[in-house]
């Protein structure tokens, strides 16, 4: 019976995760949410897991969230110190587990502001994730060996299952951003577009001739490219220029 429950716990915890990927606006929300669900899962009644999760991606600022404000707290204090428990694991894609704060020595100072706020344990555990991506989650608790034997193992599979949701989640993410930056591309570019032919239809030249004078304009005012041809666009008087792309 126990492994029934569990089966049927562990399918609602995945189909909530996959629901919350198609509701999120935008990976970080998704990212606060499984941090909850983590919290949630790990705790039992009187004995609270707080529960972060570092995002690791490449040429993007790290993502962090945080099923509640201490847990939050926890992590900002090794963001300070830019290196620790939750970022090795990240990094390097191993599980990184401290049993009790007060007899580990690989970074004490960080271990001696933690234990300041009350912590004793902590354990991170690496997300299988695609490419470059990093990813961890992030596990304290007011009480040393919280996360050993039977615990250890639960984290883990808790890890294995959320970690398809975060991996499409984090895909979504790179095919949102990708179609942000391909309009914002296209709408430049109608715009210098535009103020070519303004310039072509003023100076009767060819359009290499329109380019080239815009071109001196934007060195001359030390401006974008882009800025001098929306000036120009925008002094006929009709707004700025629009593309048709829809994203």
């Amino acid at each position: 019976m126990a492994s029934e429950s569990t089966a049927k716990s562990e399918t609602s915890i995945t189909e909530h995760l996959n629901e919350m990927v198609l509701a999120s606006s935008d990976v970080e929300e998704f990212l606060h949410e499984l941090a909850r669900v983590s919290a949630r899962s790990l705790s039992e009644p009187g004995d609270e897991v707080l529960c972060g999760i570092t995002l690791l991606r490449h040429r993007k600022a790290a993502t962090v969230a945080s099923s509640t404000p201490e847990a939050q707290a926890m992590d900002e204090i090794q963001y300070d110190f830019g290196d620790g428990p939750c970022m090795t694991a990240s990094r390097e894609q191993v599980t990184v587990h401290i049993p009790d704060l007060e007899e580990h020595a690989r970074w004490p100072q960080y271990s001696r502001k933690v234990l300041g706020q009350g912590v004793r344990s902590i354990l991170a555990i690496p997300f299988p994730l695609e490419g470059e991506t990093r990813a961890a989650l992030n596990l304290y608790s007011h009480r040393p060996g919280r996360f050993e034997g039977r615990v250890l193992d639960l984290a883990e599979d808790f890890v294995t299952q959320t970690s398809l949701a975060l991996r499409l989640a984090v895909r979504f993410a790179h095919y949102s951003e990708a179609a942000a930056n391909l309009k914002a591309t296209l709408e430049s570019r109608t715009v210098i577009d535009v103020a070519v032919g303004v310039i072509m239809a003023q100076n009767r030249c060819s359009q290499e001739e329109a380019f080239q004078l815009l071109k001196a304009a934007s060195s001359t005012r030390n401006t974008k490219l882009h800025s001098v041809a929306s000036a120009i666009v925008d002094s006929l008087g009709q707004g700025p220029a629009k593309t048709h792309y829809e994203g």
